[in-house]
């Protein structure tokens, strides 16, 4: 065993293991349409990076004045993401190489994700990502959403690992937040690169502010090497 003997790692799902962000905002903006809503942009869009769906719907039906209760449009939204994301969400090389490194290591590992949990076991499973990621929470399942972490101490609870020796990946402010809160430590990688100074990001360990294009499997298992 490497020097990551008493080292977990807690991974986002959206923007962080996969690049399913722009298919959740074209299921985002069809259902906005559909309801009249004509012209939700990407801009749009960030403002919700982040959080869970059942937040951002949440959100929608108060915003935009919808008509439909919140678990219509949830499920509408779900349907219409997993409609999209079986043949359309890849994993990013990168972090497929990062969970392959740490597959190799024994490290134990989860994800904890605000998407619900049938859209997570799909894109992990249509990636190939369930093979070393077995240990799953979606936001769902907890009493609150990022940025309070619910999500990540039940993952380490399902782990039975201290919340301690948990490292989180996450792409989105409110994610740091939420490993914060929880008392781990966060490698950042922002999914938008203008939210980089967002001072939520300011308490993460590592933060790479050019994203996913600066992010390198190798170097980031260096740097929980020299940590842990």
């Amino acid at each position: 065993m490497s020097g990551l003997r008493n080292t977990s790692v807690i991974f986002d799902l959206d923007g962080t293991l996969v690049d399913s962000e722009p298919t959740y905002y074209e299921a985002g903006r069809h259902l906005l349409a559909e309801h009249g809503v004509p012209d939700f942009t990407w801009s749009d869009h960030e403002r919700y990076v982040g959080i869970s769906t059942l937040e951002t719907v949440t959100l929608w039906k108060r915003e935009y004045g919808l008509r439909p209760s919140v678990e219509e449009l949830l499920a509408a939204k779900n349907r219409r993401y997993l409609d999209l994301a079986r043949t359309a969400t890849r994993a990013y090389p990168e972090m497929r190489g990062f969970v392959e490194l740490l597959a190799a290591e024994g490290v134990p590992m989860a994800v904890a994700s605000g998407s619900s949990l049938e859209a997570i076991t799909e894109i992990l499973a249509g990636t190939g990502l369930d093979a070393h990621l077995r240990t799953v929470v979606s936001a769902d399942e907890v009493e609150r959403g990022k940025p309070a972490p619910d999500v990540f101490l039940e993952a380490a609870r399902r782990l039975g690992v201290a919340p301690g020796d948990c490292v989180v990946m996450e792409d989105a402010a409110p994610g740091a937040a939420a490993a914060h809160a929880a008392g781990m430590r966060c490698i950042a990688i922002p999914y938008v690169a203008a939210q980089a100074d967002a001072p939520e990001f300011a308490t993460a360990g590592l933060l790479l502010r050019g994203g996913q294009g600066e992010f390198s499997a190798r170097a980031a298992y260096d740097w929980l090497c020299r940590t842990s």
